[in-house]
């Protein structure tokens, strides 16, 4: 599974990376256009089935879709050229300041893609926050998710003041 349209240099610390919104379906024309630009471009992509009336084929789309990462340097002109892209919508930020991705994160993104290990998409939880359990003998118990313990889902009686934790261990959540 190849999951870069541009070849990747040494990882060694430098420029940061950033992730970046792009149109619907855009993601591979944004990386293409980047790329083109001498912008390093890091669009995780994945294999899929699809299939239709008359036939399956074996799809790659972005991992993230509506996402891709560029690893850029504070220099003005590089970011003007990101800025000029087609289907580009903008930096992914917090209080209008583009926010950095941890090289690791790409790193084990990277390492994660290129082995080609299983992996299914799931929401992203934060510990606190309250989640339902889908599937399973446990199909639709809600409760919160522990935050010094993410393994460990929080049941509680509002009324009478107690609570009890289960461990969720084979279990897929969503947010409530």
């Amino acid at each position: 599974m190849n999951a870069t349209l541009t070849p990747v240099g040494s990882m060694a610390a430098g420029p940061d990376w950033f992730a970046i919104q792009t149109r619907y379906r855009y993601e591979k024309k944004v990386a293409e256009q980047l790329g083109g630009k001498g912008v390093e471009v890091f669009l995780p992509l994945r294999r899929e089935s699809h299939s239709w009336s008359d036939r399956r084929k074996l799809v790659t789309i972005p991992l993230f879709p509506g996402y891709a990462f560029v690893r850029s340097t504070a220099s003005a002109d590089l970011r003007l050229q990101v800025l000029r892209t087609a289907g580009f919508m903008g930096f992914v930020s917090v209080r209008g300041a583009a926010t950095s991705v941890p090289q690791k994160q790409i790193e084990d993104l990277r390492v994660l893609l290129n082995e080609e290990v299983p992996f299914s998409l799931y929401p992203f939880v934060d510990a606190g926050q309250r989640v339902r359990i889908r599937g399973g003998c446990l199909h639709g118990l809600e409760g919160i998710l522990l935050t010094h313990d993410k393994d460990k889902l929080v049941i509680s009686i509002v009324s009478i003041r107690r609570s009890l934790a289960i461990q969720l261990q084979g279990y897929e959540l969503e947010l409530v």
